[in-house]
């Protein structure tokens, strides 16, 4: 499959930083919020998960190591993150299937999945894509399923660590703070859209909100 032609965010902000990316990851407490945020996802036996914004495969890994019985799809246009997802699935023997591909045009048909995963991507996308992000994402979801977002974000400001001042003012990420994920999740057609879960680290506050989609 031929690299996308747009243009995108790596996963650590510049290609030179990739290999540091999964230990600042867990340096700053990553590892913890994403199996927090999995084990509040309600993933079941024998639903079909997709991880857009997969990155490095770091939370496809842990889903497939809690919940062998799901399959398991991870979307993300760098082509240098999907070699490490890769890399570090085959040395799992994590069965994975990865895509080249933009959030905001996902290439699968509607209603084909349970539940639609996104950690730490979100705050990387401009307003218009992380409102077609959260179309394609209820357009990809049967009846019943969900989509569950973590990132930096929250109603609290109060909460956000030592650089979240920083985090709150700029842009893209403005959005994400005071109920803006949300507000944008109502917008694109989710239903009972709110905040589940939080937790504060010193680079910002982290939310987990959740979208459903009406049975």
């Amino acid at each position: 499959m031929s690299e996308p032609a747009r243009s995108f965010v790596p996963a650590a902000g510049h290609d030179w930083l990739l290999p540091l990316y999964d230990p600042l990851q867990r340096l700053l407490g990553g590892d913890a919020a994403r199996r927090r945020f999995v084990d509040l996802a309600g993933i079941e036996p024998g639903q079909r998960i997709l991880d857009i914004g997969c990155g490095t495969g770091s939370l496809l890994a842990l889903v497939a190591g809690l919940h062998p019985q799901v399959e398991l799809i991870g979307l993300d246009p760098d082509p240098k993150a999907l070699a490490r997802a890769r890399r570090k699935c085959e040395r799992a023997s994590i069965g994975v299937r990865l895509d080249l591909g933009f959030s905001d045009a996902l290439p699968y048909v509607d209603a084909s999945f349970d539940r639609v995963l996104s950690s730490f991507m979100f705050h990387h996308l401009e307003a218009e894509t992380k409102r077609a992000t959260l179309r394609e994402a209820r357009r990809v979801l049967a009846p019943g399923g969900a989509l569950h977002l973590l990132d930096f974000g929250g109603s609290a400001g109060n909460e956000s660590g030592l650089l979240g001042h920083l985090l709150h003012a700029a842009e893209p990420l403005r959005e994400n703070f005071d109920g803006g994920i949300p507000a944008l999740m109502e917008e694109a057609g989710f239903a009972e859209a709110g905040e589940i879960d939080h937790r504060a680290s010193w680079i910002g506050r982290i939310a987990h909100v959740r979208g459903a989609v009406p049975g």
